[in-house]
């Protein structure tokens, strides 16, 4: 690999900025100080430090964000904040993405990667993963709203969602798990019963499952065990 490239995905700044590290002579490897970025190196055998401090590569990241209010599901935005802009730099490598979105208004659990293979098993409509939401709605919950959920509602627009169960948990609160992932798709359900979202937080997707320690706008690696359940699909 350049060992550009492997800078910038390292999270060390755009292939220019890295550049211009290049040339001030903040960059060693194998303790010979290197300005060529096109140097070719090996991440898995050849020592590489920035300014005294070994540079950790691995090709993919794996983070678990607990997404809060008022941030939105993308890299980039001219008029909001992303939820890439929750993170440090040191953490913001290039690629990242969140895997899926969750409504501006929505919190909890989204992963953040730059696996675009595991991305599209997760996304893919075939492969039917879980979604699971914690909901609390205006109106009284009822066996029938379960019924509906069970056999599939139907939009106000006239869309068929996909059977998802209702488990009703408290007067006005709920946990819903759906598999797909139409926009809007669990205030619409509701909606298609009469019935609005006040409040609506995702606590898993397929095995991952949010970290309540971690407060809201809070990030963490995935844990080995975590990455090792996902990858299984």
């Amino acid at each position: 690999m350049r060992l550009d490239k492997l800078l910038a995905h390292a999270g060390f700044g755009t292939r220019k900025e890295v550049k211009d590290l290049l040339k001030k002579g903040q960059v060693q490897v194998n303790e010979k100080r290197v300005k060529d970025g096109g140097l070719k190196v090996k991440p898995e055998t050849d020592e590489i430090v920035m300014n005294g401090v070994r540079v950790q590569f691995a090709e993919f990241s794996y983070w678990m964000l607990n997404k809060p209010q008022g941030v939105i599901s993308a890299t980039e935005d001219k008029f909001d904040r992303t939820v890439l802009d929750l993170f440090k730099p040191e953490d913001k490598r290039q690629g990242l993405f969140p895997v899926g979105r969750l409504d501006k208004d929505t919190e909890g659990l989204l992963l953040i990667t730059n696996d675009g293979e595991l991305a599209h098993t997760l996304l893919s409509p075939k492969k039917h993963v879980d979604k699971v939401y914690f909901a609390k709605v205006t109106g009284e919950l009822t066996q029938e709203d379960q019924t509906a959920f069970e056999t599939g509602v139907v939009f106000l627009d006239g869309y068929e969602a996909l059977p998802a169960k209702l488990e009703i948990l408290a007067a006005g609160e709920a946990r819903v798990t759906i598999r797909e992932g139409k926009f809007h798709q669990i205030k619409k359900m509701f909606e298609a019963r009469g019935k609005k979202v006040t409040y609506l937080k995702r606590e898993k997707m397929a095995s991952l499952e949010l970290d309540e320690s971690l407060s809201l706008g809070a990030y963490r690696a995935l844990t080995e065990q975590e990455l090792a359940s996902l990858l299984k699909r």
